[in-house]
């Protein structure tokens, strides 16, 4: 079990009477050392618990304000139709019903045919969305070119092989399969632990085929307004359309893609309301062209059975956490820009980091380098990487929820 790292004994200086002027000069200079050096590890363990503390407020007003979110009332969505002298004439959306209602003075006055509002359960006009409520501009992410390539991924080539000939080889190559007379694979879902590269590759297949990289969480889909969620879902569509070729990624597609239930709260129905959307998209009856789907889950078993189906998601790849030799090369890869001794032997090290992730072997590296900056070195010596690997073995979270780092 983890516990909180105890202070360092103060320092205390015993002096022999019997020694000499030098040697008493010479204890005392150690003991100022020695004092030095637990006032910075002081100062040190004081601005991690500021960085954590900053960490834990932030974490707490998000739940403040998704407690608040919660409590509110759903809304609906709704365009307004036409302002007449007996009220605003509206229509929901989803269901396309048409109601007169009213609208207080002062949201009637900024009212205009056009408008999409808010509604309560009684058509009420509870309030006005403008451009900033925009489900586009707000959750989709758009990369042109990302950076990533695929000599930025290492220990799963024949992942990276599979991806290419879904998704790649379609946009780059579409007379190969054309005259092959076969269609290339409609989506691929990437599942697998945390941390083992799927947005990654998903980044490095929009570079290599120059096609705009759509980027959005699946929790992003689940909208507190009512209809919200599957309008987002056809925006999103709609511009991968508009900037092909283009790869859309799902990102936790598991938040929206779960399976069904037989759940009656309409925080369920909205949710399977938005897979709906999602899988009709996904089956379309016009060509999408060229437009690749990717979606990436850390949750398979949680996935309902419509979307793994063939024709929506045709190859499901399993990321694995990276063996020996793959985790040499995520080494080799995140230290290419590090000044390392000659003693270091990626090798020998990959054999120690069993069960390692490739972002557990990221933040590795970068621990090492702290270790190197720490001692006033630039060069990241084995040691660096082995008092690392140490650290990051023996950092857990405590049953309070704070990460402990016992040293």
């Amino acid at each position: 079990m983890s516990r909180s790292p105890s202070l360092p004994d103060r320092p205390r200086l015993e002096l022999d009477p019997e020694m000499s002027d030098a040697e008493r000069l010479d204890a005392i200079r150690e003991h100022y050392r020695r004092i030095v050096g637990v006032n910075e590890e002081l100062e040190q363990r004081l601005a991690q618990t500021r960085s954590r503390r900053e960490q834990l407020r932030e974490k707490v007003d998000r739940l403040k304000r998704r407690n608040e979110a919660l409590k509110t009332s759903a809304l609906y969505i709704a365009s307004v139709e036409e302002l007449t002298d007996d009220g605003v004439i509206i229509k929901q959306h989803g269901n396309n019903q048409e109601v007169l209602t009213e609208a207080t003075p002062k949201l009637e006055d900024a009212l205009e045919a056009g408008d999409r509002v808010g509604i309560d359960d009684s058509f009420g006009i509870q309030t006005l969305l403008d451009d900033e409520t925009d489900a586009r501009a707000q959750a989709m992410e758009v990369e042109e070119s990302p950076d990533v390539t695929y000599d930025d991924i290492g220990g799963i080539d024949e992942q990276i092989r599979e991806v290419k000939e879904a998704v790649e080889d379609p946009l780059s190559h579409p007379e190969i399969f054309e005259t092959v007379g076969v269609e290339p694979p409609s989506g691929v879902l990437l599942h697998g632990a945390p941390g083992t590269g799927k947005t990654m590759l998903a980044k490095a297949v929009a570079n290599e085929t120059d096609a705009t990289f759509i980027k959005m969480a699946g929790s992003e889909l689940v909208r507190k307004f009512i209809g919200e969620g599957a309008r987002l879902v056809r925006d999103l569509f709609d511009l991968a359309a508009e900037r092909e070729p283009a790869v859309i990624f799902i990102d936790e597609i598991d938040a929206v893609a779960s399976k069904r239930t037989d759940s009656k709260t309409s925080g369920d129905a909205e949710v399977q309301r938005t897979m709906m959307q999602l899988l009709s998209e996904m089956d379309g009856f016009d060509d999408r062209g060229e437009v690749r789907i990717i979606a990436a889950t850390n949750r398979f078993d949680m996935l309902d059975e419509a979307i793994l189906r063939p024709g929506r998601f045709d190859r499901l790849i399993e990321i694995p956490k990276p063996d020996e030799d793959g985790r040499r090369k995520i080494l080799e890869i995140h230290t290419r820009e590090m000044n390392v001794d000659d003693d270091v032997d990626f090798a020998d090290l990959a054999s120690k980091l069993s069960d390692y992730s490739g972002a557990d072997i990221e933040s590795l590296v970068t621990e090492a380098g702290m270790f190197a900056i720490r001692d006033g070195r630039t060069t990241v010596e084995r040691r660096d990487f082995e008092d690392a690997i140490e650290k990051l073995d023996h950092t857990d979270d405590g049953p309070d929820g704070v990460v402990h780092y016992q040293y």
